[in-house]
């Protein structure tokens, strides 16, 4: 059954995004999936985390902010675009949304804006004209690590955005080494879910992915010892995608002392995630990794006396 309404929520998201300029409603995107609407409703809220047509109408205003500021449209002709009555209902949806009335957000915000695909790095300009800059410091509650970090950026992205005001984004530069990778990460401690299997899901996007990119979580169980581990290695994102929904599942072991999960990047490109959740599912959820082991280590020391040359 969890397959079959991951497969319902995939299908609505990629329909709204088809039709986001058409007038279509959630009851519009029920008929799409074949599902009762008050059913489909019910799914996709406990999935998404909002009702289908809250994202809808979230989806409608974050694109119509990125139009405010990458075209000069009117402000009503960009309302009506997206389904909006007038520009006085868009205004009072986008002011209620983003704290300012499109006017002063097209005025205030059009000097971040940078088309996608312009947001390349080189060693001499990290910085410029990249719509955001470097950031120095991690968001709120966040760790920016890694193998070889110098080599990416991470910044909150107030433009490009799947709800809300802000996504987050590592950006590698063009010759960051594909063997190191960039994370945005948290930890925190197991012990309100422990015994328990956990879902986390977010929303991601990508630009010219030359590596991969993906989500990940980590079971942790005493001095940091990983039990679980899913880095998405074995479905990675690389290339230039649209935002879509992704997941992880692992179970938490009894003896799991913290969970750490976030965002990487490995190579050049550049990765947006938004929207991060964490749910607690029944055993109906199919986990997406495993136990976090080292295949490639012996079971028994060789070698002890360097009679065996380099292979």
């Amino acid at each position: 059954m969890w397959l079959e309404h991951e497969k319902w929520i995939k299908e609505a998201i990629a329909y709204i995004e088809l039709h986001i300029t058409e007038a279509v409603d959630a009851a519009d995107i029920a008929e799409h999936c074949t599902v009762s609407r008050f059913h489909f409703n019910r799914v996709f809220q406990r999935h998404v985390g909002v009702s289908v047509g809250t994202l809808l109408r979230e989806r409608r205003l974050a694109r119509a902010a990125v139009e405010l500021l990458s075209t000069d449209k009117r402000i009503l002709d960009i309302a009506l675009e997206y389904q909006f009555s007038g520009q006085d209902s868009f205004t009072r949806a986008f002011k209620q949304r983003y704290g300012m009335t499109p006017h002063v957000y097209r005025q205030g915000f059009r000097c971040f804006y940078t088309p996608e695909g312009d947001h390349r790095m080189d060693e001499n300009n990290q910085s410029e004209n990249t719509g955001y800059g470097m950031m120095q410091s991690a968001p709120q509650g966040w760790i920016i690590t890694g193998v070889y970090p110098h080599q990416y950026s991470v910044t909150l992205d107030h433009v490009h955005v799947y709800r809300g005001r802000s996504s987050g984004t590592i950006q590698g530069k063009v010759d960051a080494d594909p063997r190191g990778f960039g994370t945005l990460m948290q930890m925190f401690k197991a012990e309100n879910y422990v015994g328990q299997r956990l879902r986390l899901s977010a929303f991601l996007k990508t630009d010219d992915v030359q590596g991969w990119a993906g989500m990940w979580m980590r079971i942790d169980g005493k001095d940091e010892v990983p039990i679980n581990f899913d880095n998405m290695d074995n479905r990675p994102i690389s290339g230039t995608t649209e935002w879509r929904p992704y997941e992880v599942v692992l179970d938490i072991a009894p003896h799991a002392e913290a969970i750490a999960f976030g965002v990487l990047l490995s190579g050049p490109g550049q990765v947006w995630v938004d929207g991060f959740r964490l749910d607690i599912v029944d055993e109906s959820v199919p986990t997406t990794g495993g136990p976090a082991v080292n295949d490639t280590m012996p079971k028994e020391p060789v070698n002890l006396d360097f009679e065996l040359g380099p292979q």
